[in-house]
């Protein structure tokens, strides 16, 4: 497992530089406060909770973590914090006894370098973190960073879209490719699920009931973007009591037909 660890921080360094195009800066998020994921490459290192702070000119990101081993953080690596001036490192808060850091990220979905201090160890330690904007809504993006049926140009009409689904079980996908219809600009799915067991599904808090007659479950969504994962939601009727499960869905542009 260690080794699988190791694996990990080594290939998120690499692909940094190939990632920085991709991430989302702090202009490009309308300012204010979304609960976000933060992926880490040391199991030891995890986070349960993170709010990030938006103000137009830099991310702040409240982070609340699993464990109470940690004193401090640095942005940086191990080596840097160590030499660094005792004011520069991040110290710990405590709020309902959770062990809390306020930690700068310079951008989103790009491979960010934190040092952690160990009070048991007295050690610094390199961690390498990922701050995620999936499931932050698309309304809180500015310009340009998505790709839309608008930005796309595409005319109204019905096209057809390679399609995915993930989350849950895992055992659960979609049709694909799938029913997209453009009209005035607005893109809209039909998502055939690989069960008749769904009654609706929900993004934000709009819900769609199912479309068609018998056969798998299928629902006209909206599309907000392609290319990238959004998240809904899709109550199950398969075990004795209904409940929700949260998937993220992506539709892909390339091959748009």
């Amino acid at each position: 497992m260690k080794k699988l660890f190791c694996l990990f921080a080594l290939l998120l360094t690499a692909a940094a530089a190939t990632a920085a195009a991709a991430g989302v800066e702090p202009a490009g998020l309308v300012p204010g406060t979304y609960a976000i994921t933060v992926e880490s490459s040391a199991s030891m290192f995890r986070v349960v909770d993170c709010r990030l702070t938006a103000d137009g000119a830099s991310f702040t990101a409240r982070m609340t973590m699993s464990g109470k081993g940690y004193g401090y953080l640095y942005p940086g690596t191990a080596e840097e914090a160590a030499a660094a001036a005792t004011e520069a490192w991040i110290p710990r808060q405590e709020t309902d006894g959770s062990v809390v850091f306020d930690f700068p990220v310079p951008a989103l979905d790009v491979p960010v370098s934190c040092a952690a201090y160990s009070i048991k160890k007295d050690h610094w330690y390199d961690r390498t973190l990922i701050f995620r904007s999936e499931g932050i809504s698309p309304e809180a993006f500015t310009g340009g960073l998505f790709v839309t049926a608008e930005s796309l140009g595409l005319a109204d009409g019905v096209y057809r879209a390679e399609a995915a689904l993930s989350g849950g079980s895992g055992r659960a996908f979609v049709q694909s490719p799938a029913e997209i219809t453009v009209e005035g600009g607005e893109a809209t799915a039909l998502v055939v699920m690989s069960s008749d067991k769904y009654d609706y599904m929900r993004i934000g808090e709009t819900v769609y009931p199912p479309v068609g007659g018998e056969g798998p479950s299928a629902f006209r969504i909206p599309v907000p973007c392609f290319d990238r994962p959004f998240t809904v939601f899709a109550d199950t009727t398969a075990m004795s009591v209904p409940h929700e499960i949260e998937y993220t869905l992506t539709f892909s542009s390339e091959g748009l037909r």
